[in-house]
């Protein structure tokens, strides 16, 4: 069976009505998985596909994408039709969402207040149901009570152990194990909520439709602190000013947060180094050197 068909099956189980003959077309975008636009005379998809060892992240990426919408009050976000693996391929079907519009400061000012308007979800730990991915790096999830624990052992200490096997310099392995074991006075009295996270939130994850409504996706949810998204926001050229503004007009960032962004920002630049290698490294040492500096290491 073809894809073309494996896809028209799996769509028209999930909703009921038949789908089809369907045509394709190359949606673009993504590092890790193929995109593309599925479409009959009635309705269209997007759809992802990969081999059929992708079939966990498209498993978890649905389950985030389900909490997401059933979460946000405003944000739209795709919901996830249906998911699966049939021979050598692995598929994730979302709604279709017309994006490309423009935000304009308005629009990304919105998209600020329904961050924060998300962040408000919350739960009684740090973590998540289930473990997940990170690009396409498994990401550890269990809950913990304490951030600083949970941060410890689910993000650095995981990271620089795969930075460990990819090779990493024997400096920034020590240094950041230093870093980790005294992570407890780099966030002091930083206690926060456990918040519904979207997980990798960059700009190349956020967008408008063409109506104007800002809309997430590719997540990496799990509960933890609101700051780590807003720190991943900043990292690849950030988002316009009017973003901050308006999500400090709901729920204000804490005193240490530009330290507590360094902290938050290594996560991922530890992942980038581990999913591509080279300069990422060198970027990754300047910063747990920077962070061991302002506890006096």
């Amino acid at each position: 069976m073809t894809l073309e068909r494996i896809l028209e099956t799996a769509i028209s189980e999930a909703t009921g009505t038949p789908f089809g003959p369907a045509r394709s077309s190359d949606a673009g975008g993504g590092c890790i998985h193929q995109a593309r636009l599925f479409e009959d005379e009635h309705r269209r998809f997007f759809v992802k596909t990969n081999r059929s060892d992708a079939a966990a992240l498209f498993a978890t990426e649905a389950q985030a994408l389900t909490e997401l919408v059933a979460a946000a009050t405003a944000l739209r976000i795709p919901r996830p039709i249906t998911h699966g693996q049939h021979g050598a391929h692995a598929f994730l079907v979302l709604e279709y969402l017309p994006l490309g519009g423009r935000g304009g400061p308005a629009g990304y000012r919105q998209l600020g207040e329904q961050l924060a308007a998300l962040h408000a979800v919350t739960a009684s730990e740090h973590g998540w149901h289930t473990d997940n991915f990170i690009g396409s790096t498994p990401q550890p999830n269990t809950w913990q009570p304490s951030w600083s624990a949970f941060f410890r052992t689910q993000r650095l200490e995981h990271q620089l152990d795969l930075a460990q096997a990819r090779g990493a310099g024997r400096r920034l392995i020590e240094r950041g194990a230093k870093l980790a074991a005294h992570l407890d006075a780099l966030l002091g009295d930083h206690h926060p909520t456990p918040s519904l996270l979207h997980g990798d939130l960059w700009g190349g994850n956020a967008d408008f439709t063409r109506s104007g409504e800002p809309t997430i996706y590719d997540p990496a949810t799990y509960y933890g602190d609101r700051e780590t998204d807003l720190a991943m926001s900043e990292l690849f050229g950030g988002f316009p000013t009017a973003f901050y503004e308006g999500y400090d007009a709901i729920w204000p960032r804490s005193d240490g947060y530009a330290v507590r962004r360094e902290l938050y920002q290594l996560y991922h630049v530890l992942n980038h180094y581990n999913l591509f290698g080279g300069m990422y490294q060198q970027q990754a040492q300047r910063q747990i050197d920077r962070l061991l500096a302002e506890i006096g290491h």
